[in-house]
Order: C-alpha cells, then structure tokens, then sequence
C-alpha cells in the first residue's frame, strides 16, 4: 500500500491520495479516529500527509495531540494557519503566542490553541518562583537574598554543605538561597519566561520532574566533583528546563514558527553565559570565610546534562513515539545510576579519600 501511494519512499502520501484512501476505506475505521484523519488533511497546508503519523494514530504509539482528538470526537481542525485567525482575545492571542514559542508543527498547535482551558493553572513555576524565593527568604529570613559575605550565609539550614551532606533535605531546599541579587535576578527570569510557557503545554507533573531531577543532579554533582564546596542556587532546576527548551527547538528547528527565534535563543545564551561564567569566577575568588570556599558551579552543569537527556525526551515534539519511549527509559536509567552511584560516594569516597573539608558551620 505505501508503495502504491509513496513510490519514490518519501514517507508522505499527498493529501488527494490519502483522501481517497479515506473515502474509499473509511467505512472500516473507528468513527472517532476517521474524523481525527479527515481533520488531519484539512489541516496540512503541505499537501502531503506523514506516513508516520496515520501510523502512529491507528496503533497506541500516538502524539497526545491526537490522543485529545479522539477524546474529543466531533472537533475538527481549522483549515488554515492558527497564525491567521483574527478577532482573537488577550489571552487567545496569549495561548497562541504559547503555541507557537513551544510546538514545532501546526497540527500540535492548533489542538493544544483548541483545547487549552487554564485548568490548572502553571501553579508550580509560579509557587516555586513567588513562594519559595521571595516569602520564604523576605519573609522568614527577612531579607530577600543571603550574600555570601553575609554572616548567615553558611549558618542558614538550608543551602548544600559538604560537612552536612547526610541531611539529605539539603540536595533540594539549597534552592532556596542564592548568592546575591543578581543570582536570583538571572534564575527568576529565566524560570519565568521558559517556565511558565512550557507548564502551560507539557503540564506541571512533566515541568516539575524535569525542573526536580535538574536539581538534586545539580548538588549530587557538586558531591562528586566538587567535593569541598557549599552549594546555592536554583540553577540546577532552571539550566534544566531552558536547556531542554533550547535544545528541542535546535532539533525541530525548521518547524518552530515563533518570532526572532534565532535572536531569542541567542539572549538566552548569553543570560546562562554570563550566569555561568559569574558562578565560575566565584567559586575561585578568595572567600570571605576561610576556608569554607564560594558556592560550586557545578549544578549548572548537573542541570543542563539532565535539560539535554531527559528534558529533550519528555518535551520533544509534543509526541509519544517508540523510538522516544526507548530512549526515555535509557536516559532513566543512567539518571538512576548516577543518582545511585553519587549516594555511594557520598558514603564511602569522602573517608576513604580523606579530603580536607571545610569546617562545619
């Protein structure tokens, strides 16, 4: 059959060939699944459908965006580009905008556009950011960031010591300080800005793993290569979702329709950079606490291995493929190892290397 319809083996049938093939064939189909097809050709402003996807669609190896359509029933994709609709609200324009800054093909765009109900909101971006950063720290410490020169800055029960490193709360609530303004300037913006459009498409359950796992690779990082130095900072956390953000509109490139993409991926390099760059030249300036060093910058790096492996994985292209299925659970399963193999360490190779750690506070 897809010889007949696909003789050069492009895998794409034009969408008159898959037409017939509807028509002449769609008595045999589920209902439900033949009105999702028949809304997939009006979509395509191609003129051509994937093989791939008629595939996907008719076993169980199908793209979410699909999934909602079958559940759905009776909806039926507009046939022209979400960019041209018009008389569209605010927050119409505010969840296309979404759409398109996160989705890289039209049809995964249109039925996130259509179904979108803000129920629930982008409650953990948003909790994490307001209520852990600034009432925790403003209001309870009362000031809204700890510097490390200041004299609670290693007393706090909060932040990543290497001497306390069996009070495992640390490896997470570290997050909770940072070192200086513009460290928790850099982190809140980044967060919000990719943050909240992300969990608006992928969900909080999807966000907060990726955003969780980014975080405790992070300190589990500074534990292993790091050994000596304390750890500050949601960096981890937030180097892991704009990693994974940038790396899928590197891989689906050709398909991201949002505007001055190039120019956008190129300001939020240079926020990481210089964010980067500030935590390197820290952990190597004379500390204001000998011989407790500066903050590691290690859980930057913790961060983006995990963006780049598991985040591409579980935000990639809106879709649930076998190939993608496979890969998540390899890229887990190093995941658990390092997790696994940095706990052994932080239990064996501090006494057996006999290091020289800081004196606890």
């Amino acid at each position: 059959l897809l010889s007949q319809f696909d003789p050069d083996n492009t895998g794409y049938i034009s969408t008159e060939k898959f037409r017939s093939l509807l028509q002449r064939h769609g008595s045999e189909l589920d209902p439900h699944k033949l009105e999702v097809l028949l809304a997939l050709a009006d979509s395509n402003s191609e003129g051509r459908i994937c093989y791939q996807d008629f595939v996907n669609l008719m076993s169980n190896k199908r793209s979410n965006s699909f999934r909602q359509a079958i559940l759905q029933g009776n909806r039926r994709l507009c046939s022209k580009a979400l960019l041209e609709e018009t008389g569209l609200s605010l927050s119409q324009r505010l969840i296309r905008h979404v759409a398109y800054e996160t989705l890289p093909r039209e049809i995964d765009r249109k039925w996130y556009y259509d179904s979108y109900t803000c129920c629930p909101p982008p409650w953990f971006m948003i909790t994490i950011t307001i209520v852990a950063f600034f009432l925790y720290n403003g209001v309870i410490l009362d000031r809204f960031v700890l510097q490390v020169t200041h004299p609670l800055y290693l007393k706090n029960a909060l932040l990543y010591h290497p001497q306390l490193r069996a009070q495992a709360w640390r490896y997470l609530t570290y997050i909770f300080m940072h070192a200086g303004i513009e460290h928790l300037g850099l982190n809140v913006v980044l967060q919000l800005l990719v943050g909240v459009p992300l969990e608006m498409v992928h969900g909080a359950a999807r966000i907060s793993f990726v955003y969780v796992a980014g975080v405790v690779a992070g300190s589990l990082a500074v534990s292993v290569a790091d050994m000596t130095a304390p750890v500050v900072g949601s960096s981890g956390g937030v180097y892991a979702l704009v990693s994974a953000h940038l790396a899928n509109i590197v891989m689906n490139w050709s398909g991201m329709k949002c505007q001055f993409k190039l120019l956008r991926m190129a300001v939020a390099l240079i926020c990481m950079s210089f964010e980067f760059g500030r935590a390197v030249w820290l952990r190597f300036h004379p500390s204001a606490y000998p011989p407790c060093p500066h903050p590691s910058f290690m859980a930057h790096l913790g961060g983006v291995m995990v963006g780049i492996t598991l985040g591409v994985i579980i935000l990639r292209n809106y879709e649930q493929r076998l190939q993608d299925q496979t890969l998540w659970w390899i890229f887990l399963s190093i995941y658990v190892i390092f997790v696994l193999f940095a706990i052994f360490w932080n239990i064996f190779a501090y006494s057996l290397l006999d290091l020289k750690l800081p004196p606890p506070p």
